[in-house]
Parts: C-alpha cells; structure tokens; sequence
C-alpha cells in the first residue's frame, strides 16, 4: 500500500489524516535524550549517521506517517559566514548584522558548508524504512534574516531586523535576496538527494503586517517554493502568526499550508481555498495535558476531518520541551484508530 502521507499530500483521498509532528525528531523520543548526555545538538546534526539516526526514531518509536530532516534552520546563514554557537540557552550568532556596518557585503555563500546535510539525507534514504517520506525543509527568509540581524532572541520580538525592514528597505531585499538564492540551492540539492516533500517554515511571519508581508517577503517565499515545485516535489508552507493574512496565499498555487494553532483549521481553510490542502493545527500544550482532555481536543477534529481529505494532521508548532512521550504516542495512536467516516 502506498504511504498515506504522500497520498494525502497528492490529493488522493485515504481513510484517515495523515499525522506527523514539527519537531518530533529529538526533544520527545527517550532515545534522543540519551544521545544528547553523550553528544552536543550541533555534533548530532553535523554528524549524518547520527542525524539519521534521530531523524527515524519518530518513525520507530511514534509511528508517524513521515520523518522530516533532523537539522536547524540557521544552517543558512551559517553557510553564508556567520559564526554561530549553539548554546544551553539556544543558537547564538557570533556578531549579529546589527552590529556589521555593510551587512550585505560580510556575507559569502559557501554551498559546501551544508554538504553534511545531504550526507545525511543520504544515510537516512539507506537506512529508512521503504515506505517512510522524508519531508525536507528550511526556513523563510524573513524568518532567518530576523535571526540574522538580532543574533538571537529569547523574547522572539527582533526589534532591530523589523527596524532594519521599516528604515532599509533596499539592504533588507539584497539580505532576504541573497537568504533566497542559497536558500533554492540548498533545497534542490535536498530533493536530489531523495526528499518526498518539503517545508519551508517561516516561524514569525506574525511579526510583520501582513500587508508588508505580501509586499516585501512572499515574493522571496514564492521563488523557493515554486523552483521546488518545479521539481515535482510537492510543498507546505507554514507561515505562523500570518492569522487574516492567510487569505493572500489563496492563489499561491503552494500544495499545503501548515496552520498554527491561533486560528481554527476550518477558518484557515476556507481563507486558502480548495486548491490548497491544509496542515495541523493542535496546540502543542495540549500534550502536556492528561489523555482524557488531549481525547476531547482531538475529538473537535472529527467532523472536519471526516469532509476534508486534504488535511494532514499535526501541530500549531513544534513539539514543545518536556512533553510526555505517552502523551505523543496517544495522539498518533489516536489519530490512527479513529473513525473519519470517510467513505
């Protein structure tokens, strides 16, 4: 039987949804937790048997429908020569551009700097079970430029990349110009080496307007995921936050886009229309909850789910540190055994 993601994602209609979590390779699988005592997460991700490796423990161990690449958004910018540091307290960029005064001209894309991660999708592709996806992915250009220019930040607000977007409008485009075009090779060297689907996760697209978001990012947006397209590779993308502004991909002609758990999926749908299917959209906090309350949340899915056969079933976010494994592993079973009255 063919996989149940692929088909979803294709718009053939199966007896369920399809279920996968963001974030599920580490932070919930016993397993990852015993690697991360013995290795730090950057030799996890930078060492391809062992990114494999955690790649597939959610497949083993969760019974997900699909595997997506264990590995971090900010590889991007450090193949374009930012020093950055993985600390207890999260990645760290060494000088942030709001500390560089000609920040276009510091960078210098160096391809080669992300050749471990293809290594390790080679590895996956070796070892994975025959009929389990591997959803590849890398993240947005505002996303990652807001990374960027702040180094970090633990209150997720970037004042100065949105000062930068509001005062430089052209260094701002030459910035998520130049994130975009290493950004496409980057993903189409991962559909060569053997992705089924992938995502492109813009986590704080919420923190523009979203009339300047139509205006200044999707356009960048736009140009990877139509060159993946192009491919025959089918997308998701997850704009988190966008909220009223998920009315302006209607046309986008994007095969999914992933739902965070602010707004509910059938509104969300409606705003994307017909053409494109829907991803998500539990609140990954429900996890942290008893069985009974995570049942009736799930429940609240039923109907929807019974009517919509585009609709892949996942979380707002990623999994959240410290969630119960059981906890994860109800939900899959939950989403498994279910009745979806689907004809």
């Amino acid at each position: 039987m063919s996989n149940i993601f692929l088909d979803t994602i294709h718009g053939i209609k199966r007896e369920r949804p399809p279920v996968w979590f963001m974030r599920q390779a580490g932070r919930v699988i016993p397993e990852y937790l015993k690697m991360r005592e013995k290795y730090s997460f950057h030799e996890l991700m930078n060492t391809p048997e062992l990114a494999a490796q955690v790649t597939l423990q959610p497949v083993h161990r969760l019974g997900v429908d699909a595997a997506i690449l264990f590995s971090d958004i900010l590889v991007i910018p450090e193949a374009m020569g930012m020093k950055l540091e993985f600390t207890d307290h999260g990645p760290r960029f060494e000088t942030p551009l709001k500390d560089v005064k000609d920040p276009v001209s510091s960078l210098y894309a160096d391809p080669s700097k992300l050749q471990h991660v293809y290594d390790a999708i080679d590895v996956i592709m070796a070892i994975r079970p025959a009929d389990t996806p591997l959803i590849g992915f890398c993240g947005a250009p505002l996303t990652t430029l807001f990374y960027m220019v702040q180094g970090i930040s633990s209150n997720h607000q970037f004042p100065a990349a949105a000062d930068m977007i509001y005062r430089d409008r052209a260094t701002t485009e030459k910035l998520l110009s130049a994130i975009t075009n290493l950004s496409i090779e980057y993903a189409l060297n991962q559909v060569k080496h053997g992705i089924s689907a992938f995502q492109l996760f813009d986590t704080h697209a919420g923190m523009l307007p979203y009339p300047l978001y139509n205006e200044v990012v999707l356009p960048y947006v736009r140009k990877i995921l139509k060159a993946v397209q192009a491919t025959g590779t089918p997308v998701i993308f997850f704009p988190k936050g966008l909220g009223n502004g998920m009315k302006i991909l209607k046309n986008e002609g994007f095969d999914f886009v992933s739902v965070d758990w602010q707004m509910s999926i059938e509104d969300a749908k409606e705003m994307v229309g017909e053409q494109i299917g829907v991803q998500g959209n539990l609140d990954p906090r429900v996890l942290a909850a008893d069985q009974s309350a995570i049942s009736r949340e799930l429940e609240k899915y039923l109907t929807f789910g019974s009517k919509e056969h585009k609709w892949i079933f996942n979380l707002g976010h990623g999994v959240l540190p410290n969630t119960p494994f059981e906890n994860a592993k109800f939900v899959v079973d939950w989403i498994k055994s279910a009745d979806w009255k689907r004809d």
